[in-house]
Parts: structure tokens; C-alpha cells; sequence
């Protein structure tokens, strides 16, 4: 089962993951809190994976689905802390050049404060 907990940092909404994001276990749960994001306005958002244990294809497809209903309402997503296992499917699937991804968080949102500034925001 995953846990998803949302908080505001600068502007930024951070959903801090727990446990597994595997099909059946809340992978799309996932995918449904990214579009609810995106359909709410929220248009910079970082996932924090320090607290999941696995992911599965299935959160893969999530990640890409929600992940792409933010883009297209003008967000974008940032990845934080992949654990190993994590980072494995991840590479497998050929994600990690998709998405930014940092291990430290107040360089994430650095880069979202970087990235508003270039746009005129």
C-alpha cells in the first residue's frame, strides 16, 4: 500500500511517497493525485520517493501519465531521493532521462525558483 503525503514548500507541491508503487498497491493513486494537480492549477511539483520500498511498470505508466496531464496544463515534476531499487526500474524503463532528478530537496526547488525566473514569472 503507498502512502501520499502533499505539503506546499515555495510554491512548490511536494507529495511525500511511502511504501510500495506497484499495480494494485496504489500506483493509481499516484497517477490520480498527479492529475488532480494538474487539474487544480498546481504546476510545479516535486514526487519524493525516500520512503518507497518498490515500483512496479505499473507506477512506471502512472508517473508517465500524470506526469504528462501536468505538461500539458503548463507543469512540470520534479523526482527526489530515489532509493536503489527505485532508481533500478526507473533506469530499466528508460525514465531517468525524462525527468530531473535530485537528492537534495532545496536544490530541487531551486530549480523550480531558476526556472520561474527565465519564464517571467
Amino acid at each position: 500500500m503507498i502512502t501520499i503525503n502533499e505539503r506546499e514548500s515555495g510554491g512548490v507541491t511536494v507529495l511525500d511517497l511511502g511504501g510500495n508503487v506497484i499495480m494494485g498497491g496504489g500506483s493509481e493513486r499516484l497517477g490520480s493525485e498527479l492529475r488532480r494537480l494538474a487539474a487544480e492549477g498546481k504546476r510545479r511539483v516535486i514526487v519524493n520517493f525516500e520512503g518507497v520500498k518498490y515500483l512496479d511498470s505499473s507506477g512506471v505508466g502512472e508517473l508517465v501519465s500524470g506526469s504528462q496531464a501536468l505538461g500539458k496544463a503548463g507543469g512540470s515534476v520534479r523526482f527526489l531521493k530515489l532509493p536503489p531499487k527505485v532508481r533500478e526500474v526507473m533506469t530499466l524503463a528508460s525514465m531517468l532521462s525524462l525527468f530531473e532528478v535530485y537528492e537534495d530537496e532545496d536544490e530541487a526547488l531551486a530549480d523550480f525558483s531558476a526556472e520561474g525566473e527565465q519564464a517571467g514569472d
